[in-house]
């Protein structure tokens, strides 16, 4: 299609003298033809003619000046250019993506010489740094679904700016400070005080017996502590300032500590090791890794000194707090320092955003949050953005809806009903033993992981991002629609087929072996066509953030090699080595789709 679109450009340049870029679609099917343009309709205002006179122009400039050998041109009411090309085309189309994708398998991306798949993409991010921010789980509480959607998603653009020759650093940024650490603490000290024995060796088994989950259900019980009873408030508003003093102190220096302070000190710490191999552990698990981890307690001073600096002219104080009053931008007033002299979550994202930039000199900064944090994250960037335009104007804040079960309910951590990403995990290994029931319990057959993270990331990564996300363990493990299982298993079929023609064997197809010569061209024709679609795919995934045009690209892709399967003979035919061809192109279309873009790996066997 750009082959196509910068001969148009020229060739209106010349009759025009308009330096326009066509707006190249693929055509509706009813049409015959391949590709479509509105360029005339583009055209009309400017040249003051009928769009379908204008169409009728250049469709006679592009024949006379021989510009039409690979393909055929029709003109259509309004004003639409038709293009047909010619079925070597996409062939030759299909031949070249596959050398240039088997070229990138070799590429080092820290390499400063342009990679071929970075030329292809005509790529504006080659050699840029580009730091992603998501996940983001707090320390002192369980991963829930939707850290574990934002690890898949973000880990996914992280590698669209990749394929598109980006430096790229994924961080994650965790409150080891603040409100929610003071309930816990507030908990877990009840939790010890309640205990008869009290020595020193009681206390250290105490801390040593410690696990995630007693931490996180103590969150709940200090949340429920601190909305009820006023005296217990009280205490924990002390706790919260204690363990910001805690964290500027560090652990060795912890030990000035004295009486039940030290103590809480210990609790602290042992909580906070414990949340930070929780996570590492969790994201080895689904195959996401990150470059560093921010604890809020590592940018709280920075952010305290922006805000400070900028008392008077961008911030102001209000009632012994310090504000930012975003109404003269339509928005609302925060409060960045409380009354306490407390920095909120807003002044900690303002120490994140400076603190990411001495690390990184980031020429993009991607953050990726729930929808919930829209509002708030505005009145951030709106306040830096009157003295650090320049980092805002970097920035992209993306947004996603609520992960909820088919017919779910929302969920909360605060209240404790909220979905773990573990149950989660668990429900789709469920639905695979629940669908090969007879095979698992006939063989003792054990869940391929590998099939359970693909159908898991596959089921979020098709949804375009912003609204609710609808999780349904049944379909996301389903063998035929619209589901990462049924990419996988298109793929190993390729693979199988590939695999028995090198070992020189005949390869049996599910269909009727009556193909009709047009037919099988016909099906030969289409699946070179949306082979070669996937350079413009990628490009608008990069451009615009979002995997899901990936996956859709994909999903089509393998609806399209099932009928060509179906169709069209391989081994044996007397186009053999042009069928094989196809296929290695499908196959390296699939495998760079999942595996570098999406992060699924495909596996050898299903």
């Amino acid at each position: 299609m750009e082959k196509i679109r910068e001969k148009l450009e020229k060739v209106v340049g010349r009759l025009y003298g308009e330096k326009i870029k066509p707006t190249m679609m693929v055509a509706p099917e009813e049409t015959g033809a391949d590709y479509a343009t509105n360029v005339a309709m583009q055209l009309a205002k400017v040249a003051r003619k009928n769009p379908l006179l204008i169409a009728e122009e250049i469709r006679e400039a592009l024949i006379n000046e021989g510009k039409c050998s690979e393909f055929e041109l029709s003109v259509a009411a309004p004003g639409f250019l038709n293009f047909r090309l010619k079925d070597d085309f996409f062939a030759r189309g299909a031949k070249e993506l596959v050398e240039v994708l088997a070229s990138e398998k070799s590429y080092d991306k820290d390499n400063e010489n342009s990679a071929p798949i970075i030329d292809f993409l005509k790529s504006e991010w080659h050699g840029k740094m580009v730091v992603a921010e998501f996940s983001d789980p707090n320390p002192f509480k369980v991963l829930h679904v939707g850290h574990l959607y934002t690890s898949v998603v973000g880990d996914a653009i992280s590698r669209l700016f990749e394929v598109a020759g980006a430096r790229v650093r994924r961080v994650n940024f965790g409150g080891d400070v603040g409100l929610h650490v003071g309930k816990t603490l507030y908990a877990l000290w009840k939790k010890w005080m309640e205990k008869t024995a009290k020595s020193a060796s009681d206390f250290e088994s105490f801390l040593q017996n410690l696990t995630i989950e007693q931490i996180a259900k103590c969150y709940v019980v200090g949340t429920a502590a601190y909305e009820n009873d006023e005296e217990a408030k009280a205490e924990i508003k002390r706790i919260n300032r204690l363990v910001y003093r805690i964290s500027e102190m560090g652990r060795a220096d912890g030990e000035a500590l004295t009486g039940d302070d030290a103590s809480l000190a210990q609790i602290y710490w042992r909580g906070r090791e414990l949340s930070y191999v929780y996570f590492e552990d969790f994201y080895r698990q689904i195959g996401v890794h990150f470059d560093k981890f921010y604890p809020e307690s590592s940018v709280v001073s920075k952010g305290l000194e922006e805000v400070r600096a900028h008392v008077g002219q961008v911030y102001e104080k209000s009632e012994e707090a310090i504000v930012y009053r975003g109404e003269k931008k339509n928005l609302h007033t925060r409060v960045f320092i409380n009354r306490e002299g407390v920095p909120t979550y807003e002044t900690k994202d303002v120490g994140l955003i400076f603190t990411k930039w001495q690390d990184w000199h980031f020429d993009k900064s991607v953050v990726i949050t729930g929808n919930e944090q829209k509002d708030y994250m505005n009145v951030v960037l709106a306040s830096v953005a009157e003295y650090a335009p320049e980092l805002v104007e970097r920035t992209s804040h993306l947004t996603h809806g609520l992960v909820k079960l088919k017919g779910g309910v929302k969920m909360s951590s605060r209240k404790g009903n909220f979905l773990k990403a573990v149950d989660v995990m668990e429900m789709v290994r469920t639905a695979f033993a629940e669908r090969d029931s007879e095979v698992v319990q006939a063989e003792d057959v054990d869940v391929d992981e590998k099939i359970v993270l693909a159908a898991l990331k596959y089921a979020f990564l098709r949804y375009k991002m912003g609204g609710e996300i609808i999780f349904d363990p049944q379909e996301s493990v389903s063998m035929s629609g619209n589901s990462g299982v049924y990419l996988l298993y298109s793929a190993v079929r390729a693979k199988k087929i590939l695999r028995k023609l090198q070992q020189g064997k005949q390869v049996q197809l599910d269909r009727d072996e009556d193909g009709d010569t047009e037919a099988e061209r016909q099906a030969e024709r289409a699946l070179n066509k949306k082979l070669i679609q996937y350079v413009e795919v990628l490009q608008a995934a990069v451009r615009e953030m979002t995997p899901h045009l990936i996956c859709t690209y994909l999903y089509e892709l393998a609806q399209e090699f099932s009928r060509f399967y179906e169709r069209v003979p391989v081994a044996g035919s007397a186009r053999e080595a042009e069928r094989v061809k196809i296929l290695r192109a499908f196959l390296a279309v699939m495998e760079h789709g999942l595996e570098k873009v999406l992060g699924i790996e495909i596996p050898e066997e299903m």
